[in-house]
């Protein structure tokens, strides 16, 4: 069973046999959101059971020559409608089985983000055609299982030229820093050690959070799972139209990323209200909206080689 069906509403599914029902509905042609056929001929299909706004369960399987359809894999999925930063994007197979990993590079919280791609079906089919593709949108959510609501930190007040300008040059030093600019690197250490000084001497009187206004880290050993902690900014309460259970849209500003976290309603301890924060831990997964695609480098060098 996935794990993270519980957060768009099924929190009493306890296993795939009670999965079942809902995986057996989807699979109709009244649900299938697209096909692929490999090279070897096998039909490969997906589809997407909608169980309320913008959220559901997408199957992936393959049919046999007679006509059967074998399921894959599954998993949950909420849609986000806000694009996010991608100016520096690519995708990654996944080893084990034939899903794909989007990675943002250019990511305002600081690090790389790596999350699951929701729609790898699409991916598949650009690489049997041999094609190059580029990352021009992504659009990501958070699924969450457990989460707290925290108050809001106490920060000064920073007018949008100002904030605009810090992320710029925020930005230079990260680009700058991956270019092998030893500059760049030195005063991004010494701000490091500046902040971790600073930190240690207010937990001395002060409590964590009131210290970090917002965080955003890897969690565990899955690259896409990540501890999370950001200001909630808008919230979206959506219904499951088979359980009827109220699932949370968290729009969340983590340092200064914008993106969306989805959690049921009975897993959430807090009342979360705008302006304060959420923390908890996040599978993030997303859409990708591919850029123009070209024929592949190697088909490139074939061509150029006549």
């Amino acid at each position: 069973m996935h794990k993270y069906l519980r957060s768009i509403g099924f929190s009493n599914i306890h296993g795939d046999k009670d999965a079942e029902f809902f995986l057996n509905l989807a699979v109709s042609d009244r649900f299938r959101a697209g096909t692929f056929t490999d090279e070897s001929g096998i039909v490969f299909e997906e589809y997407r059971l909608r169980v309320g706004s913008s959220m559901g369960i997408c199957i992936v399987g393959h049919r046999d020559k007679d006509g059967k359809f074998y399921r894959n894999y599954y998993f949950p999925y909420m849609k986000s409608h806000e694009s996010t930063l991608t100016e520096e994007g690519a995708v990654e197979r996944h080893a084990e089985k034939e899903t794909y990993a989007g990675i943002l590079d250019d990511f305002r919280a600081g690090i790389t983000l790596i999350f699951y791609l929701c729609n790898s079906l699409e991916m598949r089919e650009f690489e049997q055609q041999g094609l190059d593709v580029g990352v021009k949108k992504a659009y990501i959510t958070g699924l969450s299982v457990e989460g707290k609501v925290l108050l809001p930190a106490e920060k000064a007040e920073e007018d949008e030229e100002s904030a605009n300008r810090r992320y710029r040059e925020q930005k230079a030093l990260y680009e700058a820093a991956r270019n092998g600019d030893e500059d760049a690197i030195e005063t991004l250490t010494e701000t490091d050690m500046n902040l971790m000084s600073e930190a240690a001497q207010r937990i001395e009187t002060e409590d964590l959070y009131s210290i970090v206004e917002s965080s955003f880290m890897p969690a565990g050993i899955e690259c896409d799972i990540y501890q999370i902690l950001g200001e909630i900014t808008a919230i979206r309460a959506r219904l499951n139209a088979f359980t009827h259970e109220t699932v949370l849209d968290l729009r969340i500003n983590c340092n200064d990323a914008i993106f969306h976290v989805c959690i049921n309603k009975a897993d959430l301890e807090g009342v979360p209200t705008v302006g304060r924060r959420f923390k908890g831990r996040v599978w993030m997964q997303g859409d990708i909206e591919f850029s123009k695609y070209s024929a592949s480098k190697n088909e490139n060098e074939a061509l150029d080689s006549d």
